[in-house]
């Protein structure tokens, strides 16, 4: 039993010096992004992991990867989830509108602007994931015009 639970606290002291480096490299390459409220060492470099580079998306809408599809039939309206798209960006952005929901004032009134709407708990969920969505995109699109920037900078004093 010893050994095991020193084994345990091994393996967490690793997950914990490893996520430390995934800060630090997410702070050199992206700190606007980890400024965002909910975006953490974990789900800023799975962001940054999906996004890859400049004009990968042709758009905000394709980003989002939280398109639903719909299925609705006679007078039930719902949707069900594209199994197409980025998974692990879709659960790094539900994280981020998990941790939101719970934590920002003006999110958690906008979700209940959204159910006065007629929209379900759901409905509004989805709704909040592209407005976060948004944020992100254009986000990356900033940093990327920087860094692009910078390079030709370099090359122009070069």
């Amino acid at each position: 039993m010893r050994s095991t639970a020193q084994r345990i606290q091994a393996l967490q002291a690793e997950a914990k010096d490893l996520e430390n480096e995934i800060l630090a490299l997410g702070r050199q390459q992206a700190p606007e992004l980890l400024g965002l409220l909910g975006v953490g060492p974990i789900t800023a470099p799975q962001i940054l992991v999906s996004w890859s580079h400049p004009g990968r998306f042709r758009s905000e809408a394709a980003f989002a990867g939280v398109s639903p599809i719909p299925a609705s039939s006679g007078l039930t309206n719902r949707h069900r989830l594209n199994r197409s798209g980025d998974r692990q960006l879709n659960r790094a952005i539900h994280t981020i509108t998990l941790i939101r929901m719970r934590l920002d004032p003006s999110t958690k009134t906008y979700v209940a602007r959204r159910a006065t709407a007629g929209k379900t708990s759901r409905d509004a969920q989805r709704c909040l994931k592209r407005v976060i969505c948004r944020q992100i995109f254009k986000v990356l699109e900033h940093v990327d015009r920087n860094r692009l920037g910078n390079v030709e900078e370099l090359a122009q004093a070069a």
